[in-house]
């Protein structure tokens, strides 16, 4: 892996982690899970953020049964912005969102996180379906 950009290695944290797994403080998030968007091909990254905003929306947005859980997390190697988001979307990264080739260390849960509003979760899901009948590749890994 390339050296992390300079923004990644600056952010302070704390780091977070959307997701539907049923977690405990502790264990290891780790790359080679299948992906919540596009093909759901394995992934070769976790990936993580600085704002509980776009940790919400992995939650929300994350295949599987359950309820969405947001965890703190801690990086255990380098991380480098989202290339998914960074740039392509958001130049900058006003999200905060990384991702890391490393497994991610689960140090708490995030218990009072609120969920977007139901339109606005239900335009972003329609639009995550669109792009997958398009065959649009969401993740650049």
């Amino acid at each position: 892996m390339s050296e992390p950009p300079a923004s990644a290695g600056l952010d302070p944290g704390p780091f977070f982690h959307g997701t539907k797994a049923d977690l405990r403080v502790g264990d290891l998030i780790e790359p080679g899970r299948r992906s919540n968007f596009g093909a759901g091909r394995s992934a070769h990254h976790v990936y993580l953020t600085a704002t509980l905003d776009a940790a919400t929306w992995g939650a929300e947005l994350a295949v599987g049964e359950g309820r969405g859980r947001i965890y703190r997390v801690e990086p255990t190697g380098p991380i480098e912005d989202d290339p998914n988001l960074t740039d392509q979307r958001f130049p900058g990264n006003p999200t905060r969102s990384y991702r890391t080739r490393h497994p991610l260390r689960v140090v708490g849960e995030v218990e009072d996180w609120q969920g977007h509003p139901p339109e606005v979760l239900q335009h972003m899901r329609d639009r995550v379906e669109e792009l997958r009948r398009q065959g649009v590749e969401a993740i650049d890994d």
